[in-house]
Order: C-alpha cells, then sequence, then structure tokens
C-alpha cells in the first residue's frame, strides 16, 4: 500500500509562487512514475506534470511550461511541484499520484486519472488577480 500527503498549498496573488510537496510512506515509489493532477473550475482531475523515476524525464502541460517545475527526491520519497508566476486559472486543489504499477518508472503515455492508483488527499491552490 502506498499513502501520500499533499502540503504547501495556499493562497496568493497573481505572479506569486507556491511549492507543493508530497511524501510519501507505506510501499516504495522510487521506481514509480508520480504525476500531479489538479482539480480545476471543471472539476475535473486533469494531469498537470509528471516525472519518470530518473528524476530527469519530466513533462508539464502546456500552460504550465517555463511556470511549474516537478522534481522529486528517492531517497526522501518526496515529490515537489514548484509553481511560479502563478496565475488565477492555476487555481485548484491538486493532487499527489502514483502509477498503478510500483514498478512501472516509465510516465510515457500516462496523462490520465486512469494510469495513477494512488493518490493523496489534495492541496487547495488559490491565485487571485
Amino acid at each position: 500500500q502506498v499513502h501520500l500527503v499533499e502540503t504547501g498549498g495556499g493562497s496568493v496573488q497573481a505572479g506569486g509562487s507556491l511549492r507543493l510537496s508530497c511524501a510519501s510512506s507505506g510501499s516504495s515509489v522510487s521506481r514509480t512514475c508520480m504525476g500531479w493532477f489538479r482539480q480545476g473550475q471543471n472539476n475535473e482531475r486533469a494531469w498537470v506534470a509528471r516525472i519518470d523515476s530518473d528524476g530527469v524525464t519530466t513533462r508539464t502541460i502546456a500552460s504550465a511550461k517555463g511556470r511549474f517545475t516537478i522534481s522529486r527526491d528517492n531517497a526522501k520519497n518526496t515529490v515537489s511541484l514548484q509553481m511560479n508566476s502563478l496565475m488565477p486559472e492555476d487555481t485548484g486543489i491538486y493532487f499527489c499520484a502514483a502509477a498503478e504499477s510500483l514498478d512501472d518508472g516509465s510516465c510515457s503515455g500516462k496523462t490520465t486519472v486512469r494510469e495513477f492508483a494512488y493518490w493523496g488527499q489534495g492541496t487547495q491552490v488559490t491565485v487571485s488577480s
């Protein structure tokens, strides 16, 4: 079993920054593709960023490129999302997730909730204009 806990959310003005952290416990996710999702205004949980187990191969949604950076520290069992130049459109509940197969380190093709089996409780991010 994998237990994920997100922290770092809050309320900021447009242009500000937040750093989200996801701490994992239980079964190791050091070999697992990890992702960040956002449940925004449309109330649908959508992919924001993902990172392979190698800690190098990453992707973010187009709207976040150049502003969001995903990283991980496998030794500490943590995954982070640095969010800069925040916009009101970034508002939502951010969830950390681990891929269904804990031995699958590749995030290739994983862009929906269906590819992720383990989820945190979410942390609220609110960006005001």
